[in-house]
């Protein structure tokens, strides 16, 4: 998640006084207002509980009126000190830390806490509607969600509530997945659009936890109606012999083997994302990423209007990072050179960059520009833990738990950012020898067996586990 103080406000007391709010962004969305003496409070706690030698700095009370220049140290500093926390694997999963944040989202938004109707969607587009309380966290709406579908306790772990953005075309854009600091209610409301609702959707990235959840039949319902609406988007790639083989499956009631015979098709199991740009393997191409199966899928348009696909497997990212910086908008379009917003229109840019092994003893840096660039960093994290949990012998009820121990990814503010060696805790460079990295072509057909279905060459290994073990 990524975690700024974009902006401060001048807001009036009860009393009629007036104090500075700072406002806390995440993905690049407000969550919530604070003020200056919840977030001491906040932390006062926190060294309560941790002690000081966990806690990072926090900024010193000033003894007189602070001046604009004192509230612009100041906002820069309680940033800092929020994404130090939230980074912090004991701190960032800490109760402590994600009630404060529920609290502070409720109370910016002035939603009371009540009982009400809240339409969560199906991926076959299907509304159902829960009663919860506004109060209620991300977990608690997903299992009211479970109850009210009949899903096994044992199967809510493979499912998750995502936040999206549907278009006049029916097109959907992934904003985020719900976190636990967040109260869904809330989240969706705020936004004051009916482009934006919740959508439940499987969770995991490997397609061998597919035969949990069809083994019951709530969870093959679910998992059908997410093969079948995939497929309808286009997000799976299906030609003209499988479509026949998938109708006469679907007039059968045959779910399991039309999700079997789904399993074979390219993408299944994607998360598509909007088309962006990326520097590979030229500045400037126009490419449609897809996260699955433990990489991140290009295809690409080339300058010269050619068309490439390749894939960026996740065993072998030495580490990545998301960075953000303020770009002024003129004339309506975004500047290419960052500059001073404070008399401009800005927007956020979002850049997604990881460091890549292209072959032996060269590593390269890839970078991805993109709103949903987050979103990309947070399913790269997933199959991290995916891939973790699977080789300590655990199940994918464990990775939601996981997560929380993991270290978090780095996210810098900065136009220019630095590498992160966070992912080096789990990820480190392989001895193997690895023959070149390559791009292979797309027919303008685009279907399944004009794709290539190869990714880019070589067997990075990783760290304590084989290729075998994936």
């Amino acid at each position: 998640m990524h975690f700024s103080i974009p902006e401060t406000e001048v807001r009036s007391g009860e009393n009629g006084s007036t104090y500075v709010a700072y406002n806390i962004h995440v993905n690049g969305v407000l969550h919530c207002r604070v003020r200056y003496s919840q977030l001491l409070g906040l932390h006062e706690q926190i060294k309560k509980e941790h002690g000081n030698n966990l806690v990072p700095a926090f900024p010193p009370k000033k003894i007189f009126t602070l001046t604009p220049n004192d509230v612009e140290q100041r906002r820069e500093q309680l940033e800092k000190y929020m994404q130090a926390v939230r980074q912090d694997p004991m701190l960032g999963a800490s109760e402590m830390f994600n009630s404060f944040l529920r609290k502070a989202q409720q109370e910016t938004q002035q939603i009371p806490t009540e009982e009400v109707p809240l339409e969560i969607y199906l991926s076959n587009g299907q509304k159902v509607e829960v009663n919860i309380l506004t109060s209620d966290q991300t977990e608690d709406v997903l299992e009211a969600v479970a109850s009210k579908l009949d899903l096994p306790d044992e199967l809510v772990g493979y499912f998750s509530l995502f936040l999206v953005r549907e278009g006049v075309d029916g097109g959907l854009t992934f904003v985020r997945k719900l976190q636990e600091f967040e109260l869904p209610y809330v989240s969706v409301t705020s936004l004051r659009s009916s482009e934006f609702h919740i959508i439940l959707r499987k969770s995991y990235w490997d397609t061998a936890y597919d035969s949990d959840v069809m083994d019951n039949r709530v969870g093959l319902n679910l998992l059908y109606a997410q093969t079948v609406s995939d497929i309808d988007r286009g997000w799976i790639l299906v030609n003209k012999d499988q479509h026949r083989q998938l109708k006469s499956l679907q007039e059968k009631g045959s779910k399991k083997e039309f999700i079997r015979l789904g399993q074979t098709l390219k993408y299944f199991g994607y998360i598509k994302f909007d088309p962006c740009v990326t520097d590979f393997p030229e500045k400037g191409c126009h490419v449609i990423v897809s996260a699955g199966n433990n990489e991140l899928n290009f295809q690409v348009k080339l300058p010269n209007e050619q068309m490439k696909e390749g894939s960026f497997k996740v065993t072998r990212m030495r580490c990545w990072r998301v960075t953000s910086s303020q770009v002024p908008v003129v004339n309506g379009s975004s500047s290419p050179t960052p500059g001073p917003c404070s008399s401009a229109k800005c927007e956020v840019k979002l850049e997604l960059a990881f460091e890549y092994l292209m072959s032996k003893d060269r590593l390269q840096w890839v970078t991805i520009t993109s709103p949903q660039a987050i979103m990309m960093s947070i399913c790269l994290q997933s199959m991290v833990d995916e891939l973790m949990v699977k080789k300590s012998g655990g199940s994918i009820k464990k990775v939601r738990v996981w997560s929380l121990v993991m270290g978090q990814i780095h996210l810098n503010l900065s136009a220019v950012d630095c590498c992160s060696n966070t992912m080096s805790l789990f990820l480190s460079l392989s001895q193997t020898k690895l023959s070149s990295v390559s791009l292979r072509g797309i027919s303008a057909s685009n279907s399944a067996n004009d794709i290539s279905g190869n990714d880019f060459h070589g067997n990075y290994a990783f760290e304590g586990i084989g290729d075998d073990d994936l």
